[in-house]
């Protein structure tokens, strides 16, 4: 990867360790006859084994930010790297598979289907992957244990807390053994009880070596985040390192 100025600096990482490296990212959106800059040169670079909370008000273009980090959307100019490789100019069929292989999403609202258990939520992604039925639910059965809910596999979401919910969301989100987890709100939904035992198990999960970046706007739970990137109108106008263990950037 090349490039100059502040681009080389975040290209040019000498190291194995940086999983993500956007490059001056702009997203305009058409609304009709007027252009919505969503994203105004964004750059970033997270490390493995780091957790990163990207905060600002409505309209800022963090979830903007997400999509483009999630391989759900992509930036009409500027240069994004997932594992080293350029996810920007992927095609259609590539993208979704980098997204069930090297990502794991988790949602405010658990996106879970009600009709069906926990289990077998989980088991989703790798049903997408073309994994077997056996596979599947070992490694399903594995998810769910790694986040305290071996006794609830069986169990709908409707049967289940909100955290609960969450927790399996998390397991889904796991359960391919991706490069990194993507948060959008993840407490957003909860109690600030059930809130920190969520950021609890990320942040184990984040001793384990697993990268999350989280979308926040609460700032107790971007407290708990090793850096803390905030926008405003498209910009990046900071990126403040908490002082937690973990990867330095």
């Amino acid at each position: 990867m090349s490039g100059k100025g502040h681009d080389g600096e975040l290209f040019s990482n000498g190291s194995n360790d940086t999983l993500i490296v956007a490059a001056k990212l702009h997203r305009v959106y058409d609304a009709g006859e007027v252009q919505v800059h969503a994203l105004r040169g964004a750059s970033l670079k997270v490390k493995k084994g780091e957790c990163v909370a990207i905060m600002g008000s409505s309209g800022s273009g963090k979830s903007t930010l997400m999509n483009i980090l999630g391989c759900l959307d992509k930036p009409t100019s500027g240069s994004y790297y997932l594992c080293g490789e350029d996810v920007a100019r992927l095609g259609r069929n590539r993208l979704a598979d980098v997204r069930n292989q090297t990502i794991g999403f988790v949602f405010q609202s658990f996106n879970l289907l009600a009709r069906t258990s926990a289990q077998e939520n989980v088991e989703l992604p790798l049903y997408y992957a073309g994994a077997g039925g056996r596979e599947r639910r070992s490694k399903a059965a594995e998810a769910l244990e790694r986040v305290g809910l071996s006794d609830r596999s069986h169990h709908h979401p409707s049967q289940l807390s909100g955290g609960q919910q969450q927790r399996v969301a998390i397991a889904r989100a796991l359960v391919t053994s991706p490069k990194v987890i993507l948060a959008d709100e993840p407490t957003g939904n909860l109690d600030s009880k059930t809130s920190v035992e969520v950021m609890d198990l990320l942040a184990d999960l984040v001793d384990a070596g697993m990268t999350v970046v989280l979308v926040t706007h609460e700032q107790g739970i971007a407290a708990r985040a090793q850096r803390v990137i905030e926008m405003c109108d498209g910009e990046i106008v900071s990126d403040v390192r908490n002082g937690r263990t973990g990867a330095e950037s």
